[in-house]
């Protein structure tokens, strides 16, 4: 068995950006066909589609999200910083899911300690199970 497995790495879709941005453009063309000579309602979606804009250039600057190797895990740490995460802080890997509407929705939990990292499907471009069994292998053995 390889003693080191290679480094691994999960990020957002490629198409999840794109989508973003479509959708900021799609609110402000709706802001102008509906705003009526309203500056409130037209300000509103220049608002909102900044908001996901500014989203959607978060994904381009940083899209990997979670990476692990030998050393650890890194991930995503304020906008778009990286912070490394030694195996030895890393307490537990869990992942929780939770119904909601109708739906059941999984979230990645990595605890380390003084800080919990939460990643969801579209942070990953992967299942948070799946992720979840990758790091538990990739994690050294203690």
């Amino acid at each position: 068995m390889d003693e080191n497995p290679p480094a691994r790495q999960w990020r957002v879709p490629v198409s999840l950006p794109a989508a973003k941005l479509a959708g900021g453009v799609l609110l402000v063309a709706l802001g102008l066909l509906f705003a009526d000579g309203d500056t409130v309602r037209l300000g509103l979606a220049v608002l909102a589609a900044a908001a996901l804009a500014g989203w959607a250039v978060r994904d381009l600057v940083a899209p990997v999200r979670l990476a692990v190797d030998t050393a650890g895990l890194t991930v995503i740490h304020g906008f778009a910083g990286r912070r490394l995460l030694p195996w030895s802080a890393v307490e537990a890997i869990a992942v929780d899911r939770r119904p909601r509407l109708g739906l059941t929705s999984e979230t990645l939990e990595i605890d380390a300690g003084n800080s919990l990292h939460l990643f969801g499907r579209y942070d990953l471009g992967a299942t948070p199970e799946e992720v979840a069994a990758a790091l538990r292998a990739a994690r050294p053995v203690r």
